[in-house]
């Protein structure tokens, strides 16, 4: 007995150095991602300053003078700026709502095909636009519902006047959300048949046997099912509710229809790089991601509490 115990402390030393060599490579190949966050993400941090100075560029953060709030106060004082915060409300919100609708729905139905390689040839179709960027289905998009465009000329079989889909302060809002849901419900799709895949299958057998057709085990079965997966991408997405999406706003949008167009991060762009007003570019950008982080914040709450998903 006291000679299996010697042996088995002898392992168990021998196991520490390799289990550590083990722990170092990983952490090795963690370090390009941290260097990166911390270039990219905690570094900038330090150009806050500016949100509450008079920045010059040539006189730096240290000789650039203090004006406290002042940057915030004329921020709110100005006419555009509920207009700005509404705008990205309203398409960042129906992002979410849509974007959260769509996957559900379209897994549902893609879930029901029993053709496997029918079922693999479409998800993978539905997946492919998230690889795109903006800059190329922005040229796309604007080729499409131009006057001459697919979508006009389809109208006008109807005896249907062209329409300027991209220049009306109407249309523009709802182009926003169904482009960029059209974009990337085939990624969250994924998310929600992989939630599928944990369903107990006698669960479909006992209602089989109590006379259940595939409509009834959808909604009773399937969708119960994955609610808990649908509770936590929902509420982790309120975070996003002040990024409506600057790439593709603003490779589709145009001065006409900044009433309706014209988001946060396009305003900050557009005043705070092109117009030089550095500061003032600053201090808006400081006040969306105080919200936003507020609302991470809250999201992260809702999802401890009704999804039990947990970071810390």
């Amino acid at each position: 007995m006291e000679l299996t115990m010697h042996r088995k402390k002898k392992l168990t030393k021998a196991r520490k150095p390799a289990a550590r060599k083990f722990v170092m490579a990983y952490h090795l190949m963690l370090l390009p991602g941290i260097i990166l966050l911390i270039l990219f993400n905690f570094l900038p941090m330090f150009g806050i300053i500016m949100a509450f100075q008079d920045f010059v560029p040539a006189r730096g953060f240290l000789h650039s003078t203090w004006v406290g709030l002042a940057h915030f106060q004329y921020m709110f004082s100005l006419p555009d700026s509920f207009q700005i915060f509404r705008n990205t409300i309203v398409i960042a919100g129906g992002k979410i709502i849509f974007g959260t609708l769509v996957p559900i729905i379209f897994a549902l139905l893609l879930n029901e095909i029993r053709v496997k390689w029918f079922k693999q040839t479409v998800q993978t179709i539905v997946y492919l636009p998230n690889f795109l960027s903006w800059v190329v289905l922005g040229a796309v998009f604007t080729m499409i519902l131009a006057n001459e465009g697919m979508v006009n000329q389809f109208l006008g079989i109807f005896g249907i006047q062209p329409i300027s889909f991209l220049a009306s302060n109407t249309w523009f809002q709802p182009i926003m959300i169904i482009t960029d849901v059209w974009k990337g419900y085939g990624y969250a799709t994924i998310i929600y048949l992989a939630a599928m895949t944990s369903i107990n299958p006698d669960l479909y057998e006992s209602a089989a046997l109590d006379g259940a057709n595939r409509w009834q085990n959808m909604i009773h079965i399937t969708l119960p099912a994955i609610m808990p997966m649908v509770i936590l991408v929902a509420t982790l997405s309120l975070g996003n509710i002040l990024s409506a999406g600057f790439d593709q706003i603003y490779n589709l949008y145009n001065p006409i229809v900044y009433p309706t167009g014209d988001i946060i991060d396009t305003y900050v762009y557009r005043f705070g790089l092109r117009g030089a007003q550095y500061s003032f570019g600053a201090a808006v950008g400081l006040l969306k991601s105080v919200i936003s982080l507020v609302l991470i914040v809250i999201s992260y709450k809702l999802a401890k509490k009704f999804a039990h998903y947990t970071l810390f």
